[in-house]
């Protein structure tokens, strides 16, 4: 008699299956994000306090609060669905991600808070515990603790941090600052949107993964060294809304336009490959309907091109509004600290909106 065939568990679900959308390309879209903004800011009659340097005026990275006459307070949340189904590599891009607001600020992070939302009765609980292993692994690389947290039984799994920085009141980087004639200065490659489509359609090599998962996982501390040099004028870093949104946002705020030169922007690897063969993620087109008319491109232009200007970047690099004669020495920042990539990629104008030349 045959013995019978011993009882299995089933494999467990891969993570970016259970989520709708993965990374930064969970972002509500930036024209529906404003919409819902226009009817639940502050209420009329509601003064703000002096304390608060930077809020939501230019949608910029974080909020900050003056404390005294020597540190402000950096306050930034940021969390997402799974954009790979490797739980510690999950962790350790939502971590990465969430941290560098305070970087983009020109600060230096001190502490976070995890937020994790998990569905408990169908992940095991040994991946829940290497997501949460992955975003403390990059916060000992940042040099701060997760204090603390809150924790929630959801439909989709979420994973991100509340993180505090402090930074000089002097040095605050906004994105606000650029002026006419600064140099703009990207500290990544682009493509990363693209590289979590490739990877939800299992057409991503192990070599592709290997180069999404060291991108996203850089920590742009740059971004401290970049606030103690007088000629950075603006600085914010590039996520969901893809490098044209977040760069308009530079440019609304200071009243000006950005010029981008298409063949100076670095990007990942085989990106541009992966977006002519239908590569892209739902959240590009969704970012170029919000903004699209605010762009002129050049003529000739591929689809694929236009793809990767709007290609949300989950954990994307910095963008710095520098003064002409500082350019180079903010490029040996990021070149000293391990960002091959960063170039510059543009200028700013007088004028409104972004023209890609």
């Amino acid at each position: 008699m045959n013995a019978p065939d011993p009882i299995t568990s089933p494999a467990p679900p891969r993570l970016s299956s259970l989520s709708h959308g993965g990374g930064c390309g969970c972002k509500i879209a930036p024209g529906v994000l404003s919409e819902i903004l226009k009817n639940s800011s502050n209420l009329p009659g509601f003064n703000l306090p002096p304390q608060l340097l930077v809020g939501i005026e230019t949608s910029d990275d974080a909020a900050v609060y003056l404390l005294n006459d020597e540190q402000a307070l950096i306050a930034t949340t940021d969390f997402f669905m799974p954009i790979v189904d490797d739980p510690y590599d999950f962790g350790r891009i939502a971590a990465t991600n969430a941290i560098s607001d305070v970087y983009a600020m020109g600060g230096t992070p001190i502490m976070a808070l995890g937020l994790v939302g998990m569905p408990i009765n169908v992940l095991p609980l040994e991946t829940i515990g290497a997501i949460l292993r992955g975003g403390q692994d990059v916060c000992r690389d940042a040099g701060i603790p997760i204090a603390g947290g809150h924790t929630i039984d959801s439909v989709e799994p979420i994973y991100g941090l509340v993180v505090l920085g402090l930074v000089h009141p002097s040095r605050i980087k906004k994105n606000s600052g650029a002026r006419v004639g600064d140099v703009l200065i990207l500290g990544k490659p682009l493509g990363v949107g693209i590289l979590s489509a490739a990877l939800k359609k299992d057409a991503l090599d192990a070599e592709g993964y290997a180069r999404m998962i060291a991108v996203t996982t850089q920590l742009n501390k740059p971004g401290m060294a970049l606030a103690r040099l007088d000629g950075v004028h603006a600085l914010t870093d590039i996520t969901g809304f893809g490098l044209l949104g977040h760069g308009l946002e530079l440019a609304r705020g200071a009243k000006l336009k950005m010029q981008l030169q298409l063949d100076q922007i670095a990007l990942l690897p085989g990106v541009l490959a992966l977006a002519a063969q239908g590569m892209v993620t739902g959240a590009s087109g969704r970012n170029w309907a919000s903004y699209g008319s605010e762009v002129v491109l050049p003529a000739g232009i591929s689809t694929a091109q236009q793809a990767l200007l709007s290609d949300p970047q989950t954990s994307g690099g910095l963008l710095v509004s520098c003064a002409p004669d500082i350019a180079d020495e903010v490029l040996a920042c990021f070149h000293s600290q391990g960002f091959a990539d960063a170039c510059a990629i543009g200028r700013m104008t007088e004028g409104s909106g972004v023209e890609v030349l």
